[in-house]
């Protein structure tokens, strides 16, 4: 038995073999190059089993710390893109705060220079939210990679 079967645009199952005859329809699929041919890259597969495997750890970076702060200053509020907003050291580095997910923010510059090399209790500035690392689960990775999902992933990404 097939551990997975891909899904077309119409919801019908394919196992490997038949799927392998299936067209590449150079407007809407994406082909991937195989020995005798090109094979159309499945956009859903349904899975007949699953290993489980450990929740993949979010890399810290400028991109993703902005991610989780939805590119919001995280102590005025206001949201800016991304050119204008600075990533801020809760405990500052000067006094030793970490370069982690627990005490880095997203502020705006204004907010930045108004905290200094200070605590936000000491520049009486209060965060939205205590920061802490991304919970995001592999789908909402891919999605966030994503602005437009494709049109086979729209049944499966409706809310309700």
């Amino acid at each position: 038995m097939a551990a997975a079967l891909a899904v077309d645009e119409h919801g019908e199952l394919f196992d490997f073999s038949s799927w392998r005859r299936k067209p590449v329809n150079p407007l809407n699929d994406e082909g991937l190059p195989v020995v005798g041919g090109v094979l159309r890259v499945p956009r859903v597969l349904h899975l007949r089993r699953y290993e489980r495997t450990r929740r993949p750890v979010v890399r810290l970076s400028r991109k993703n710390l902005m991610l989780r702060d939805g590119h919001q200053c995280q102590y005025c509020a206001r949201r800016l893109p991304t050119r204008e907003l600075n990533i801020d050291h809760v405990l500052p580095r000067s006094r030793g705060g970490a370069d982690s997910w627990e005490n880095l923010v997203t502020a705006c510059r204004v907010c930045n220079l108004r905290k200094g090399r200070r605590t936000p209790d000491e520049a009486a500035m209060h965060l939205m939210r205590a920061p802490s690392a991304p919970r995001w689960s592999m789908s909402a990775q891919i999605l966030l990679g994503f602005p437009h999902p494709f049109p086979e992933w729209a049944p499966f990404l409706e809310v309700g």
